[in-house]
């Protein structure tokens, strides 16, 4: 890819259950979830490479739950007792940086509330030092999120431009799609970086458009 320039994404993150796409790269993770009152000793672990989806279930989940959501980054500076007193994620569990903040964490919800865990990869990648939280953690089910396949890639684009009131051929999508790393979050770059070339150069976003941009076809 040649001329690639950054863009700003829009600041709002829709985390609503409209804009979650069911699909089979996700209906496992969506199942195991849903349930937890199925999970063993009430704690789950949802793990999957960037972009797939993890942030908007955990935010549907806490929701749906009336649950608290917060960052394994930030659970050294949380009230953790107040924080155990209902459903609780921990998002991007593989940067904690108290392990002594997440075992608290976890023996204070033990039996009471459920956990649901966060994370790019399971507990052994994360280079926990604390033993009784490698214990712990290594104990918990995990559900796992795949990327995307080309259904739900398509669908994701289609409302990524659509909210940006963008009505875009199908041909553009099919072009795409092979062409573009298989996550939700290089869909949203893609659609940002094709909106921004398009008003620069007052075109509409088409399959030549994306060509150029590309650099599979001249550059104007």
């Amino acid at each position: 890819m040649t001329g690639q320039l950054a863009f700003d994404l829009p600041a709002r993150a829709a985390y609503a259950r409209a804009d979650f796409f069911p699909a089979p790269a996700n209906a496992a993770a969506r199942a195991a979830i849903g349930m937890p009152q199925h999970w063993p000793h009430g704690r789950m672990i949802l793990t999957g490479p960037p972009g797939s989806g993890k942030t908007h279930l955990a935010h549907l989940w806490a929701a749906e739950h009336h649950g608290t959501l917060i960052t394994a980054a930030d659970l050294d500076a949380a009230d953790l007792p107040a924080l155990a007193t209902g459903p609780v994620v921990v998002e991007d569990a593989e940067t904690i940086t108290s392990e002594p903040a997440l075992f608290h964490l976890h023996n204070l919800m033990d039996g009471h509330h459920p956990l649901l865990l966060t994370a790019q990869s399971p507990p052994r990648d994360w280079g926990l030092a604390l033993p009784d939280l490698i214990s712990r953690m290594q104990a918990i089910a995990i559900t796992r999120l795949d990327p995307p396949d080309d259904a739900l890639l398509a669908a994701v684009l289609v409302k990524l431009f659509a909210d940006r009131q963008i009505t875009v051929p199908p041909n553009l999508i099919a072009y795409l799609i092979p062409r573009m790393d298989r996550s939700l979050h290089a869909a949203a770059l893609m659609v940002a970086a094709l909106d921004a070339r398009a008003l620069a150069l007052r075109r509409p976003v088409t399959r030549a458009l994306a060509v150029e941009y590309l650099g599979d076809g001249p550059q104007t």
